[in-house]
């Protein structure tokens, strides 16, 4: 066949015997597909132990990686792992099983929705910045996790969740994904296994009697969860099943605030790091968002500049720096053939700083994304911080929205200095964030009497 005339990717320098860059990979990974990158070019392989692994860097490539999803590549093989945690739910549930569930995925986040969504997230975002005093100092990652949490709880599951069963939830939550393992089987006989299986069993213990409730009152609730609990499948029109829905419960409230809260910290630290912008989107809150009035979706479309900055962020620093498939079906790319069996990789943290895509790409401008240069519509898969094709993270606006209203109070009502002056990229099994930063406020002089004054305000949203 024409095809096996075909080489396979050059193999990236350094291979050690038996292990191939697996220590490399894993100490630093974004260095090593950047070596890759300059030294064999935008098509390469790496090995991970025996396993040959095709990175595609640039656009041209993210399309082929995207829309042969659940074709020749498979998305859910890889992320196998996640299955132990969360069951058979998204993309872990095989092609067909997704395909029927991404409807009422897809109508919980509608834009209709979305409304309601801004206000819990104005709400409890406005709840924490009223616990801080007039001045002192905070660490932004463990905040920002924390308050996607409550976010996520409040918006997702109901503010009745947050009061009654949050905080026990979000513990627990932290022993699930401890036991997130991407190398060894999820049943060995571990502690962190352990811990990991008796977390799942509590907190769908915490969600079966909510899921209860919702079925036997469907009338007295209108939010994201009751929509899962009305749907029906658009092929049988029978309700969803309680197993089905407590995984997606837990999934939601995993894929709702674990990115999040690592790019909101994320867009705060490089707006501090770069003040001339930093003043362009001050501007914009002093003229479209007063304090007092409440954060719309209006409000955030006025904002351009720091919806730029949002996008940004993404480029930078892309929460999920890396996208796998396994190669199910060979397929020939750039000159190159990938066998069945490889495995296939995108790299977003090393593809957005691409020049020929990118100008000056290791440059922080939100402006690249201004009416002239719009740089990330040069292609549909310019940008990949939220995956691309069929699926393609359905919650980014969600996502982006919840950034937005987050940094707009929080300038709104701070003047901040960035404490920690370079904090760098922390890498796990989860969303990558930041390393801990300190940040310094000041709530600002004009502000102190009025919020002395505020609880008393008439219709004031805050309180």
């Amino acid at each position: 066949m024409e095809h096996q005339e075909l080489p396979t990717p050059p193999v990236l320098s350094g291979a050690k015997p038996g292990l191939g860059h697996l220590i490399e990979f894993g100490r630093n990974r974004a260095g090593l597909l950047l070596r890759g990158l300059e030294e064999q070019g935008r098509i390469f392989t790496v090995k991970l132990g025996p396993q040959n692994v095709a990175v595609l860097i640039g656009p041209e490539y993210h399309r082929t990686f995207f829309m042969e999803t659940d074709k020749s590549l498979n998305i859910g093989t890889p992320y196998k792992f996640l299955r132990a945690s969360f069951g058979e739910v998204f993309f872990m549930a095989g092609h067909d099983e997704y395909v029927r569930q991404k409807p009422f995925v897809t109508q919980a986040f509608r834009r209709e929705k979305m409304v309601r969504y801004i206000e819990v997230m104005d709400r409890e975002v406005q709840k924490w910045l009223d616990t801080l005093g007039d001045a002192g100092e905070f660490e932004i990652v463990g905040t920002m996790s924390r308050l996607a949490q409550e976010v996520a709880g409040h918006a997702l599951m109901g503010e009745r969740f947050q009061e009654e069963a949050g905080r026990e939830f979000w513990d627990l939550y932290q022993d699930l994904t401890q036991g997130l393992d991407p190398i060894l089987p999820p049943n060995l006989p571990l502690p962190k296994f352990w811990r990991r299986d008796r977390a799942r069993a509590r907190m769908l213990a915490i969600l079966q009697p909510i899921l209860d409730e919702r079925r036997a009152h469907p009338d007295d609730y209108d939010d994201f969860l009751q929509d899962f609990v009305n749907s029906r499948y658009t092929d049988t029109q029978e309700s969803i099943e309680d197993d089905v829905l407590l995984n997606l419960m837990l999934g939601l409230m995993f894929a709702g605030h674990e990115t999040t809260a690592g790019q909101a910290a994320w867009n705060v630290i490089l707006l501090l790091q770069h003040p001339e912008y930093l003043q362009r989107v001050l501007a914009e809150i002093e003229a479209f968002a007063p304090y007092g009035e409440p954060v719309t979706g209006k409000t955030l479309h006025a904002l351009t500049h720091l919806g730029y900055a949002v996008t940004e962020t993404e480029r930078l620093r892309p929460s999920a720096d890396m996208l796998l498939r396994d190669v199910d079906e060979a397929i020939d790319i750039g000159g190159y053939h990938i066998p069945a069996g490889w495995k296939v990789q995108v790299a977003g943290e090393v593809a957005h700083r691409l020049p020929d895509v990118f100008a000056e790409p290791d440059f922080y401008d939100p402006l690249r994304y201004a009416p002239g240069r719009e740089e990330d519509k040069s292609d549909r898969f310019a940008l990949i911080g939220f995956g691309g094709g069929v699926h393609k993270c359905t919650g980014m606006n969600f996502a982006n929205n919840e950034i937005s209203v987050i940094t707009t109070l929080l300038l709104q009502q701070f003047d901040l200095e960035l404490v920690t002056q370079r904090p760098d990229v922390a890498r796990g099994t989860g969303a990558n964030r930041p390393t801990p930063t300190i940040i310094r406020y000041l709530r600002k002089p004009q502000l102190e009497k009025e919020k002395v004054a505020a609880p008393a305000a008439a219709g004031c949203p805050v309180h």
